[in-house]
């Protein structure tokens, strides 16, 4: 591989670290990248790289928000709890020193959260996932999908200025809340949508602080995005070249790095601001990519 292949790949890195988690769309951005950069690499494993790239952004996640979200530790039990559990069945012994020593509820609790988030998701959009690759993935959807959510984002801002949040903590989140902000996550199978943005637009109408829908958007990506990149593997197979697999390595290294600044910078931005900006950022591309294509279109 050379430098010019290198740095193609540091620059993917780049952009899908910062426009995975900021609420503007991996995928129009991508788009617009590949349009003037192509690696030299086959469709399929081009394919494959897209996807897989983002396990980077996923690891930055986790180490970001490891102590929230690690579910074991080892914690010595008080006499009074070791005496309510001797009176149990030796079975249920078994479990309750298990529970009660390893595992902390509170984390559990969110991860069964996580999951039940999750659900429509795998039930709505991962059946139709080949058909909708086949079908959407071009600029017209994305473009307008950029433009469309750019304007709710605005209109969302505007109604929930004056609201006061009912969910200010994830401790805070039910169940019904996080299922319904996994509902949202399900529009963003359409390209240019943003998963980051949809379930953080359903975040905000359904009652969450911009924090919490942040966070909580964070670790929707954890199962999500390792679940596509799993399937995009298993589909391409494991036969990659060895440039191959040093490109998946640099772009997973680079989008890591960069998905840690991203997190940290939006964090910190909407402590002190709404998503406006975002949306008008959208509304902006959106119609910069119709122009764009439109004209490259028209020019052929």
């Amino acid at each position: 591989m050379d430098i010019i292949e290198l740095l193609k790949v540091i620059l993917l890195g780049i952009v899908e670290g910062i426009t995975e988690w900021l609420p503007i769309s991996s995928t129009g951005h991508m788009i617009l990248v590949d349009e003037f950069i192509h690696l030299n690499v086959s469709q399929d494993f081009m394919d494959v790289f897209l996807v897989v790239i983002q396990l980077g952004a996923i690891l930055a996640v986790v180490v970001l928000y490891w102590n929230k979200l690690w579910p074991f530790y080892i914690k010595k039990l008080p006499r009074r709890t070791q005496m309510a559990i001797a009176k149990k069945p030796k079975w249920a012994q078994v479990i309750l020193n298990f529970v009660e020593r390893y595992c902390d509820k509170d984390k559990w609790i969110l991860w069964f959260k996580i999951v039940v988030a999750c659900l429509p998701t795998i039930i709505i959009a991962l059946p139709f996932n080949d058909f909708i690759e086949a079908h959407f993935n071009n600029y017209v959807v994305v473009a307008i999908a950029l433009i469309v959510y750019g304007v709710l984002f605005i209109i969302v801002e505007n109604y929930n200025k004056g609201r006061e949040p009912q969910c200010t903590s994830l401790e805070d989140l039910t169940f019904k809340t996080a299922f319904l902000i996994g509902c949202f996550q399900v529009l963003s199978v359409v390209p240019g949508t943003s998963r980051s943005g949809s379930t953080i637009i359903g975040g905000i109408l359904v009652g969450t602080s911009r924090t919490v829908a942040a966070e909580f958007t964070f670790f929707l990506g954890i199962p999500v995005m390792f679940g596509a990149s799993l399937l995009k593997l298993l589909k391409f197979g494991f036969g990659f070249t060895g440039t191959e697999v040093l490109i998946l390595v640099i772009g997973m290294v680079v989008s890591f790095v960069v998905s840690i600044l991203a997190i940290k910078f939006l964090m910190g931005y909407i402590k002190k601001h709404d998503f406006k900006a975002f949306g008008w950022y959208r509304i902006v591309l959106g119609a910069l990519v119709l122009v764009y294509f439109i004209g490259k279109t028209l020019l052929a």
